[in-house]
Parts: structure tokens; sequence; C-alpha cells
């Protein structure tokens, strides 16, 4: 299990480190009215980042490209869903003014014909520092000294904190997910 967890550990480490996005977070007494192209600028901007990670960063979690029949390595492609826990400061209206996003991650790496129960995963929440370029992310993880809802309660203000122990993804965005990420598996 500890060989398991690590590897995916370090696999969402890898393809968060070469990639970056947004998500918006929600304000302490429950989801406030965000302008609704700013929620969606966010959230496509966080997807888009995260699914342009170098798939060869992959084989560093046991994850070997399967050669095509030309025998070349296949490319996989990163499809990721995300949700939005909020973010900092929270009363802004652009994407430029957003600093800091709080949120969550689920991201499959599609070969071809391989099914999503098969595919490499990384999930788990996330923080996005938006003041950086690419945006610098930070994934929650446990460590020797530190369990992992510590360590998550040490990063997150602890309004996320409480929707990152509850919440994932929202059924249309796993939805939406298995079948962006079928239709780059060729299935």
């Amino acid at each position: 299990m500890t060989t398991r967890y690590s590897r995916y550990v370090w696999a969402a480490v890898i393809l968060l480190a070469a990639s970056a996005g947004a998500v918006v977070l929600a304000d302490s007494g429950g989801p406030k009215a965000e302008p609704a192209d700013l929620q969606a600028q966010i959230m496509t901007r966080m997807r888009t980042t995260l699914q342009q990670s170098n798939p060869e960063e992959h084989n560093h979690a046991g994850h070997h490209v399967q050669p095509t029949a030309t025998g070349e390595p296949a490319k996989p492609s990163v499809i990721c869903g995300v949700r939005v826990y909020g973010h900092e400061p929270s009363d802004v209206t652009t994407l430029a003014e957003v600093r800091t996003v709080y949120g969550f991650h689920l991201c499959g790496v599609a070969e071809p014909d391989r099914p999503w129960d098969v595919a490499v995963k990384l999930a788990g929440p996330v923080i996005l520092d938006m003041a950086t370029e690419p945006p610098g992310i930070q994934v929650v993880e446990a460590t020797a000294d530190v369990m992992y809802v510590d360590r998550l309660r040490e990063m997150f203000p602890d309004k996320y904190a409480q929707l990152a122990l509850k919440e994932a993804l929202t059924d249309e965005e796993m939805a939406d997910l298995r079948r962006r990420y079928d239709a780059a598996a060729g299935l």
C-alpha cells in the first residue's frame, strides 16, 4: 500500500509541477455568487493547464507508454476534471486578480484503447499560486511526520479544508471527464 500510494503521490507531484491551473474558492458562508464567466474562466484555465503536462513524466509513476504499431511510443493525453472550492482574494471579479485558488482535481492518463478503470489517475486537493507564470501548484500529501488530514488543514484555510474533506468532483464534471477520457483513449 505504501509503495502504491507513494507512486501515485509522486505521479501527482510530477503532473502538477509541470502544469498549472486555477480553481475558484467558495466564500466562508457557502458558495457566493461569482460572475458566471469568472467561474468558467478559472475552471477552464485549471483544466487546460493540468492537461498540458508532459506525458513522459508519468514514467516516474511506474507507468510505461505503450508502443504503437510503428514501434513509436504512443503519446497519451492527460484528461482532467476539476472542482472549485474558492479563491483569494475572494472579492475579485476578474481572472487576472485571482492570486490563490483552492480546489480538487482528478486526471486520467488516456492511452489508446486503455479503459478508465485501468488508467493511471492523479487526484486530490490542490492549491494554485496564480501570481506566477506558469501558476505554481501544491498538492496535499502526507509525510512521515504529518497525517494527510492534518496536512490538508495546514495548507487550506478551514472553510476550504472542510469542503476538501467531503467534496470531490460533481456528478456532472465526472461524467464530462469520463466522456472526454473515452474520446481521447479511442473508446
